[in-house]
């Protein structure tokens, strides 16, 4: 049986905010991202390799994987077991510069 994939207190930190805002305006949506993003926990469980490695952005170390049609990214590494996300991160954000706040 395959583990999901767990989320650090700063990713969970970051869906709590996401669905937060989502849900003042639209609880049905901020329903369907807590679904998606456990979804995806659960396809990093089953292959921790599905997300791409973003060496221009951050160390090889790191993954990410795009959360269903939302516009957030799990950014997770694989090389643990279970698989860790550490941040959930919206597309529209300097990802970048909140990576290298990390190092």
């Amino acid at each position: 049986m395959n583990r999901s994939a767990v989320l650090a207190p700063a990713a969970r930190r970051d869906l709590r905010q996401a669905i937060s805002r989502i849900a003042s305006d639209n609880p049905a949506a901020a329903r369907r991202l807590r679904e998606a993003v456990g979804l995806a926990l659960n396809r990093l469980g089953a292959n921790p390799l599905v997300g791409a490695a973003r060496p221009a952005l951050t160390l090889e170390r790191f993954r990410f994987l795009a959360v269903g049609r939302f516009p957030y990214l799990l950014v997770y590494t694989a090389d643990t077991d279970p698989p860790r996300v550490l941040r959930l991160l919206h597309m529209a954000r300097d990802i970048a510069a909140i990576l290298a706040e990390r190092r």
